[in-house]
């Protein structure tokens, strides 16, 4: 009897055992529900304290994965493998999720920390009324510049980059968007064109850039500026803003022919498992306190304009990433350009990449 005893209780300690290991499985497998949120995001876009935070405060276990590019995170999105409950595309792939029914509507009347969001980032073209997407960070893309390694020259303009004093000077983005939009811009069309022959221009233009580019990276280019072992870069505003917080002699501009105007924001996949807990983590997000929190670590632009009472003065008051409306009017927003003509934009890049 003893010895039937002992092996009963066995049996319930392995059981035990096995049904907390299935349940962390199934929490780092983004299985949400219960008291598990599973955010996905890009990577390095939060400060990992203010994650601790938000479980401290509420008791909901957050399961934090990370993406690198808008169509990876709407591929596995689509494919429903996890259940997100949180992710943060950007606008025009928001679009794109609108379209093809993979958004749930946000309940505004359990963000109320929404209004705390300056009013120019609300209610865009990409989601009118912000039905279904709530404002995370904006910014630029622009070019990061060392002072000292390329004295004399001045970058005001895309063309600048052409100056063949620059060979195998410049990193760039490993976007398709960014980099075609960029030999776009550079002869004054719109980064959302379409048009067969003013893309093929730009590709023309950009392949004439090629003897100027060392490499197209991604977060490396990042150590690559910082270092100093590469003097021009085109990246997002809160990359330069990163980095040059790590190197004084960097400096970041915004081209006079016009750039990108980009905006992150937050929904809920249709998929959710954790919709309440969602809703809870977007309005705790929104939290002055905490957005301004975030945004220190962060680097990038709030749209919080409470946040902004929280942060450093030299920060907020630092136009290259702040820019004033003067200069963001003129400025374009990545449009959903549907699948044939993206097509059309990674073919052209993949080719640029590959000659």
């Amino acid at each position: 009897m003893k010895q039937l005893i002992r092996l009963a209780v066995v049996i319930i300690a392995v059981s035990a055992i096995l049904l907390v290991t299935i349940s962390r499985l199934n929490a780092s497998q983004g299985y949400s529900g219960g008291n598990t949120l599973t955010v996905y995001n890009w990577g390095d876009y939060i400060d990992p304290a203010v994650i601790d935070e938000f479980e401290k405060q509420t008791g909901i276990t957050v399961v934090y994965e990370t993406f690198d590019s808008n169509e990876a995170m709407m591929t596995k999105i689509q494919q429903g493998g996890t259940s997100y409950d949180v992710a943060v595309p950007s606008e025009y792939t928001i679009e794109k999720m609108k379209e093809e029914d993979l958004l749930l509507p946000i309940d505004h009347s359990k963000v109320p920390n929404l209004k705390n969001i300056d009013s120019r980032f609300m209610d865009l073209a990409f989601d009118p009324g912000n039905e279904y997407s709530v404002p995370y960070f904006w910014g630029t893309v622009g070019i990061v510049y060392n002072t000292k390694q390329i004295d004399g020259i001045e970058f005001n303009s895309w063309e600048d980059l052409w100056n063949p004093a620059l060979k195998n000077e410049i990193v760039l983005i490993d976007g398709a968007r960014e980099i075609v939009g960029m030999g776009l811009n550079s002869l004054h069309y719109s980064l959302n064109d379409t048009d067969p022959e003013r893309l093929q221009e730009a590709y023309d233009k950009l392949v004439s850039l090629k003897p100027n580019v060392r490499a197209l990276l991604g977060d490396e280019n990042k150590l690559l500026m910082a270092s100093g072992e590469v003097s021009i870069g085109i990246t997002w505003s809160g990359d330069a803003s990163e980095i040059m917080a790590e190197n004084e002699d960097l400096d970041y501009v915004v081209p006079e022919e016009g750039s990108n105007l980009w905006f992150d924001n937050m929904v809920i996949p249709k998929t959710a498992k954790n919709i309440d807990a969602a809703h809870e983590f977007i309005n705790f997000m929104l939290d002055p306190k905490i957005a301004a929190q975030n945004t220190e670590y962060v680097s990038y632009s709030t749209p919080n304009k409470e946040a902004l009472q929280y942060m450093p003065e030299e920060m907020v008051n630092d136009e290259r990433f702040y820019p004033p409306p003067e200069l963001t009017d003129r400025l374009e927003v990545y449009e959903n350009l549907g699948k044939e003509n993206l097509a059309k934009y990674n073919e052209l890049f993949l080719k640029f990449k590959m000659e």
